[in-house]
């Protein structure tokens, strides 16, 4: 395929803000938006990344039948409206849900959207092969089909009291089946001018895309809504870090916009006192973790290296022993996290969801106090104890020396310091990495430093789950969830912590009606896990951007992608 070329006037714009020389004018231009995402985009197909990144990258141009609003609320997008069992979009018996599309939508090549289109999705991202990182949304789905070219029947195998996986939220949008019908199964990820430019239905079309670099859009020709987008251009740059997109918005007005801002808090406040631009927060379900590797990383097991075996035969030496994750967690200090690290952009948390309220179980709550000498004791009381006198404590002959990685980031690298120096005193002893975010949280099968391919003891990330209910999210830990190389390592449960007590739960909140009722269940769910050891939550976070004071109509969104209103975005005259 032809190496893609930015325009020159792209590249131009490009180049200065790699230089620093805008001085605050492209960022005014009336034509153009300039987003910041220090995480470079890796791919434009968010069924083929679990990152946040190309979510919301992908979110410009491929969209769902519905949506979440800024306050959490669902609604229609390309759809006519939410299927209810009152409207009748609901059958009774809680099998099937049925969607209506809009009439006249077109995707940006001036082509008719279609329910085969919807069909399609669903075939592509269930299809073993596909190794789609949102397969979770499908869960119990048994058969997807167009009943007329603008309705859709989605069948499940069991009653479904929550059916709004399939084709709701920024993880699960329409794709084109006449772009991608042949790139189904093993032939997903060698189609790179799909996975790169992907024909949508949103605001904007990609114009050119620099893998791990920068997307340059273009107002989409057949976007639906009159008189929008505003912008006739948005550049996607990715790179650099989370401090220099700031400073790029609220210091020297280089860019539009800023995403993801773990800043240190005093930092941020310094920046936005310059009075260019404002820094933005809302609380969401996002829970900064630790991931425990249930499976040896040793680079000595070659291509056995951190693949999960159903037998236990290739579990951690150290890691799955409940002392030894119980005692990590006790010695942190998550609180001291919270104050020096994260500022009002996150509070501690011993839990995978922590949001909304009703599903935040108090199971766990011990861990918001550091209790350092106890775990000491746990360890003491197992017999993992230093036998040589090097400070490290053995486990079977095997000392606990962890390798710890995470994005580059200022703020997750002085959190990494804190939990180092806490393990240390425990006698863990503990190496930092820290790795390139575009890198990172890229879906290359190729890389041997994606946080999927998890080629670490432990390592720290962020996630979270559209909307309110968080079926799709407890799905992720289920054994078939597991990241491997049958998956291209794009499964959700990138842990690979395989319980079938769990997955039997889970099999009863899909079926469950009623929140107190799945409210109940998702606690379990959530207790079993954190418990188990798949997991050490530290805080939950609230997402922090930033955006010139010129911007307007941004309405920045914890339950969707981030970028879901960009259509409605205006430069102030």
């Amino acid at each position: 395929m032809k190496k893609p070329v930015l325009k020159i006037g792209a590249l131009v714009a490009v180049l200065l803000l790699l230089t620093g020389t805008l001085g605050g004018v492209f960022a005014q231009d009336g034509e153009t938006v300039t987003i910041l995402y220090w995480q470079a985009v890796s791919n434009m197909n968010p069924y083929l990344s679990g990152g946040t990144k190309e979510i919301d990258a992908a979110s410009l141009v491929l969209e769902p039948l519905a949506r979440y609003d800024e306050t959490a609320t669902m609604i229609p997008w390309l759809a006519v409206e939410i299927p209810t069992v009152e409207n009748g979009g609901i059958s009774e018996d809680l099998m099937s849900i049925t969607w209506k599309l809009k009439e006249g939508l077109l995707w940006s090549d001036g082509t008719p959207v279609t329910s085969a289109d919807a069909v399609f999705t669903w075939t592509y991202c269930t299809t073993e092969e596909t190794g789609c990182a949102q397969v979770a949304n499908w869960t119990d789905v048994t058969n997807v089909e167009a009943v007329d070219d603008l309705t859709v029947k989605v069948s499940f195998g069991v009653p479904k009291p929550f059916p709004y996986g399939p084709f709701v939220g920024s993880t699960s949008p329409l794709i084109q089946k006449a772009q991608f019908e042949a790139c189904v199964g093993v032939a997903a990820q060698g189609c790179t001018e799909q996975n790169f430019g992907p024909i949508g239905t949103g605001p904007y079309v990609v114009e050119e895309f620099r893998a791990n670099d920068v997307v340059t859009y273009t107002a989409n020709p057949n976007y639906r809504e009159e008189g929008k987008p505003f912008f006739q251009r948005v550049i996607l740059k990715g790179g650099g870090d989370a401090e220099s997109a700031a400073r790029a918005v609220l210091e020297t007005g280089e860019a539009d916009y800023a995403w993801n801002l773990q800043v240190l808090p005093q930092v941020l406040a310094s920046m936005e006192a310059a009075g260019i631009g404002t820094i933005m927060n809302v609380t969401s379900s996002a829970v900064e973790r630790i991931h425990i590797n249930q499976t040896n990383p040793d680079p000595a097991l070659g291509d056995a290296r951190s693949v999960w075996a159903e037998d236990g035969s290739n579990a951690h030496p150290f890691l799955t022993n409940p002392a030894v994750y119980q005692a990590l967690s006790m010695a942190i200090d998550r609180q001291v996290i919270a104050e020096q690290v994260y500022g009002p952009g996150g509070v501690p948390t011993c839990n995978l969801v922590a949001q909304p309220p009703i599903y935040a179980s108090s199971a766990n709550d011990s861990c918001l106090q550091q209790d350092m000498e106890g775990a000491k004791a746990l360890l003491d009381e197992a017999g993992i104890v230093d036998t040589d006198g090097d400070g490290v404590r053995e486990l079977n002959g095997v000392p606990l020396r962890i390798l710890y990685q995470t994005s580059t980031n200022a703020v997750r690298q002085a959190n990494q310091a804190l939990v180092k120096q806490w393990w240390d005193e425990l006698g863990v002893e503990t190496e930092l990495r820290n790795i390139d975010a575009g890198v990172f949280f890229g879906g290359d099968p190729a890389s041997p430093d994606t946080y999927g391919k998890f080629y670490a003891d432990v390592e720290m990330f962020t996630n979270t789950f559209d909307g309110t209910d968080p079926e799709s999210y407890m799905a992720q830990q289920q054994c078939s969830e597991v990241s491997g190389p049958d998956n291209n390592w794009l499964g959700n449960n990138v842990s690979r912590w395989c319980n079938a007590a769990y997955d039997e739960l889970f099999a009863q909140l899909s079926q469950t009606v009623g929140l107190e009722a799945r409210a109940e269940i998702v606690k379990q769910l959530n207790d079993m896990y954190v418990q188990g050891g798949g997991i050490i939550p530290l805080i939950n976070r609230a997402d922090v951007s930033a955006r010139a004071n010129s911007l307007e109509g941004v309405r920045m969104n914890a339950w969707d992608a981030e970028l879901w209103n960009i259509a409605d975005w205006t430069r102030a005259q």
